[in-house]
């Protein structure tokens, strides 16, 4: 019987980013989780997980300038491992200048890349430097800088706990209110606002897109019928491109104004359509509470 190696997460990034933030997320999904492993080590830690603890199947690994051997040996070690078939992805974490000045200040930790001399913003851009190259080999880029650090778990949570075992791609699907701002982990984003609108409608507009009134009355609509065939057949085109190219995660954003109405039964209707095809997904509807 062929063994299935751990899936691995790189968590990395600039410092005061949220690496350890994202770190105790994974933690609270199962994730087995180490902080600032040497990365030399990395090869014969996954050997023996899967040779001795064949159990952990999903790994977080922090990693980051603090590990003095990281960007001298991080390429070489990662290649290794892929070629030995780990299921590999970098999560790298990012922030612009003010907002990493202002985390460290209200700290007042010193930074890994500071000499002794050194001002605090002339260490951040010497890490964004000496991390660029590590940024472009990342799978997933989230910039931190607008979310706190409620918002970053619960990104990490939502994308991360979808995922079984020997699933090959894990779908997210995701209606939120355009009023309310984009979800910073979507992939793609659908804006529904050009369909009919039952939040105008008598005796409609107090209930949200989840109750069967709401969904019969968007749903009577041959545009929305239309709409559905052509987007969910597109879908259906993509998704085993994503999973050739090795894409583990998809969040597919549906958004109307509010998030209460017409993203919802469109959520949910794709999401009914992708699974009836054997995909793994759920469903969440980001704003449905707030109004």
């Amino acid at each position: 019987m062929t063994e299935t190696k751990p899936h691995v997460v790189v968590v990395t990034g600039l410092s005061g980013s949220g690496k350890s933030t994202a770190i105790k997320a994974f933690e609270d999904i199962d994730y087995f989780c180490i902080d600032n492993l040497p990365v030399p080590l990395l090869g014969n830690f996954l050997s023996l997980c899967e040779k001795d603890m064949p159990d952990i199947v999903r790994i977080a690994l922090g990693i980051d300038i603090r590990e003095r051997s990281f960007l001298k040996n991080y390429d070489a070690i990662f290649r290794d491992l892929e070629a030995a078939g780990y299921q590999f992805e970098i999560i790298f974490l990012e922030a612009e200048d003010n907002t990493l000045q202002r985390r460290y200040s209200q700290t007042r930790r010193v930074h890994p890349a500071a000499a002794s001399d050194q001002v605090l913003v002339r260490a951040i851009n010497t890490e964004r430097e000496l991390l660029k190259a590590l940024r472009s080999r990342a799978t997933r880029i989230i910039d931190t800088g607008a979310l706190t650090v409620h918002e970053l778990k619960q990104m990490i949570t939502r994308a991360y706990s979808l995922v079984k075992e020997n699933e090959q791609l894990s779908i997210q699907v995701l209606s939120f209110g355009y009023k309310y701002g984009l979800p910073f982990e979507a992939d793609l984003v659908m804006d529904v606002r050009f369909l009919p609108n039952p939040f105008f409608v008598e005796g409609l507009g107090q209930f949200n897109g989840c109750a069967e009134p709401v969904r019969s009355w968007v749903l009577q609509w041959p545009t929305v019928q239309e709409f559905l065939g052509d987007y969910c057949g597109l879908m259906l085109k993509l998704l085993p491109e994503y999973i050739k190219e090795g894409k583990r995660y998809l969040t597919i954003a549906v958004g109307c104004t509010g998030g209460k109405h017409r993203s919802v039964v469109i959520a949910e209707q794709i999401a009914d359509r992708l699974a009836k095809n054997n995909y793994y997904l759920k469903v969440f509807h980001r704003d449905i509470n707030l109004e």
